[in-house]
């Protein structure tokens, strides 16, 4: 067994970049840079746009909230841009770049971060990050239905861990060495 950096398995999480981050192009290019430059490996990448119905299904589990009529119709109001990041802790570090959900508090609290500096209101807080590893495997299932994440890990992750990577600028995502 390898000791030091080679030791912990990557975690995977989804990183979604919201429509109305998306309707700028400079704030998504320096969003996509922002995910490089913080040392995220972009395992999937894809822009989609969302029904209603898409966007209820995602966000069901709020549907008694106050908010989540206007979420709803907000995440369908235009293209998104859904990540699966990959790197030690990924939740962890996605969630503490993004800040807090509330803009206001962002600014405050964590002014450096994603939301404190391109978020608008509450709902329009630029991006989305799983909270815990049962949600980002049920997120990433619900964005990239067609991604096995126990095969990555098995045939994709030594690669990404190792750092036998590299960064494809057509595609705008990693792909492991021997399999590109």
């Amino acid at each position: 067994m390898t000791t030091g950096r080679l030791s912990k398995a990557l975690q995977l999480t989804l990183a979604v970049i919201k429509p109305d981050a998306i309707a700028h192009p400079l704030m998504s290019e320096a969003l996509h840079q922002t995910i490089l430059d913080n040392n995220f490996a972009i395992v999937r990448c894809k822009d989609l746009v969302w029904r209603k119905q898409d966007s209820e299904r995602f966000y069901a589990e709020h549907s008694d909230r106050f908010f989540y009529q206007r979420l709803v119709e907000f995440m369908s109001s235009g293209p998104m841009r859904a990540y699966i990041l990959a790197r030690e802790d990924a939740i962890r570090h996605w969630r503490d770049l993004m800040g807090p959900t509330k803009v206001f508090q962002a600014r405050y609290t964590s002014p450096a971060s994603i939301r404190a500096r391109f978020g608008l209101t509450d709902t329009r807080n630029t991006t989305h990050g799983s909270d815990s590893i049962e949600s980002a495997l049920r997120e990433i299932h619900f964005f990239f239905p067609d991604f096995n994440v126990e095969q990555w890990i098995e045939k994709e992750e030594p690669f990404f861990r190792s750092g036998h990577i590299r960064y494809d600028d057509e595609d705008q995502i990693h792909k492991p060495l021997s399999l590109s």
